[in-house]
């Protein structure tokens, strides 16, 4: 009996034994499994993604072009790229970005930009301007219906860039208008990102004509991005043309995107901001955007510089540089170019103007650059980097969380209810696209200055477009070309 019991109460004990091994391994089994290796993982960096507030140090990883886990866990990956010191951040989204060739996107992607849009000026016709890009695109590209382009082509301006004389001195026909509208739609049907508007440039285009652009694009729930009619505090200016805009967004309840206010507005650039905020307190969807200089620039030839453009712009000859040359003018040679045509540059802002506008968190920021063979503006190459190693760090004029805020999710955010591609864009989660910049914070700045523009940003040691470093170690990498395109519905 003894022997027996004993016998019993041994294969219980060695039961078990084996059942508590057992146990023990089936809890610790996702341990013994090997780690997933992703295809990116981007290690220790001061992750800040704006819409959920994350600003810790995390291990960001990538997978099919998509953020596929982001945690404080060890990650293994093909490729690693080690973030220590440094932010990782959503790429930036420029939505008013004139360059879109392989000069300027390489000075888009090193100063952090993954995503480049023509809305103000706008293409036409649309569908043979994607495909020009299809594949060839170091960053992602998109473009609006552009209502200069059209009335260029249908009143048979000569100008290229801008308007020189048709659209200038002509009051379009009933039947160029309403070819005009058929044009811009047509644009529409092919998957432009609403449409764009220069009416400092169309100064024929009546008020009646306008609010029919706008009747359209409310019908296809597309945003209106407009170049207002006339700048500064003299009337006609800022006021009144922004009151068009509200006016018209209001009537039609179209979606409107002002460009540049800084350099429409200048000295009243605090009430046009007023403005604005006062529409969208009353429930209009207007929306503004800035670049961190106090010059703009323009063609020469355009209507900008008609009659009276010295007291409008509230300069004069001196204030105006030659790009082509960096000279700065004279009314001798103001005559002379204006003749030829060419880009300039205007001196028409104050520090102090910008400022407020980079203070102001309703404000995007967008560059309104291009670069032709080494030749423009500044802002071209140069905006978001100064934006965060002026405004941010040197000045603090803003926080950095704001910046990137409104360098990259408040310009998605702009067009994702009409383009379902910019919900996956503008912030570093899980499942959004893996357009991620990762920059140095302490260091990074502009080099481009208005003599020499053509100088790439210094900080950004990587950028990434859909998961692809187009930046890697600080130097550009022209053996990918990862843009894809954006394009409405």
């Amino acid at each position: 009996m003894g022997c027996m019991f004993r016998h019993i109460w041994y294969q219980s004990a060695k039961s078990t034994t084996q059942l508590l091994i057992l146990t023990s391994l089936i809890i610790a089994a996702p341990q013994l499994l090997p780690a997933q290796t992703y295809d990116t993982v981007i290690l220790h960096g001061r992750v800040i993604d704006p819409e959920t507030g994350l600003d810790a140090i995390r291990n960001v990883a990538i997978q099919n072009s998509k953020i596929a886990a982001i945690s404080s866990d060890p990650m293994q990956g093909k490729t690693v790229i080690d973030a220590t010191g440094l932010v990782v951040a959503p790429g930036f989204i420029d939505l008013h970005s004139h360059g879109q060739d392989a000069e300027n996107y390489r000075y888009k992607a090193m100063d952090g930009v993954t995503t480049a849009l023509e809305l103000e000026k706008g293409v036409w016709p649309v569908d043979p301007w994607y495909a020009e890009r299809e594949g060839k695109a170091l960053i992602n590209y998109g473009a609006s219906s552009g209502q200069i382009p059209v009335c260029m082509a249908v009143m048979h301006d000569t100008g290229t860039w801008l308007p020189r004389d048709k659209v200038i001195t002509d009051t379009p026909t009933a039947a160029q208008q309403q070819q005009i509208l058929v044009d811009i739609e047509e644009g529409l049907h092919q998957g432009a990102l609403g449409i764009g508007m220069g009416l400092a440039y169309t100064p024929r285009e009546s008020p009646a004509d306008i609010v029919k652009v706008f009747q359209l694009a409310a019908r296809w729930n597309e945003p209106v991005f407009v170049h207002m009619r006339n700048p500064g505090a003299l009337t006609p200016g800022v006021v009144d043309s922004l009151q068009e805009m509200i006016a018209d967004a209001a009537i039609t309840g179209a979606s409107v995107h002002i460009v540049h206010i800084n350099s429409m507005a200048n000295k009243l650039t605090p009430l046009a901001l007023t403005m604005i905020r006062g529409a969208r307190a009353r429930g209009l969807d207007v929306t503004t955007e800035a670049y961190p200089y106090i010059a703009g620039a323009t063609a020469l030839e355009s209507d900008v510089f008609g009659s009276g453009w010295q007291q409008k712009l509230d300069i004069s000859y001196g204030d105006l540089l030659w790009v082509e040359t960096g000279e700065r003018l004279t009314e001798e040679s103001f005559n002379r170019y204006r003749k030829t045509g060419g880009k300039v540059i205007l001196f028409t802002n104050t520090e102090e103007m910008v400022r407020t506008a980079m203070a102001d968190p309703i404000v995007m920021i967008a560059s309104d650059g291009t670069i032709t063979d080494g030749k423009g503006h500044p802002r071209s190459a140069g905006t978001y980097a100064r934006l965060l190693g002026v405004y941010v760090r040197e000045q603090k004029v803003l926080t950095l969380m704001d910046a990137i805020r409104r360098a990259s999710l408040a310009p998605a955010q702009r067009l994702e209810s009409f383009t379902p591609q910019m919900k996956h864009k503008g912030r570093l989660q899980v499942g959004a696209d893996a357009d991620i910049d990762v920059f140095d914070a302490n260091a990074v700045i502009d080099k481009a200055t208005y003599q020499k523009p053509a100088q790439y940003s210094y900080g950004f040691h990587y950028v990434l477009v859909g998961g692809t470093p187009v930046v890697r170690e600080g130097k550009i990498d022209e053996s990918v070309m990862a843009g894809r395109a954006i394009r409405a519905k």
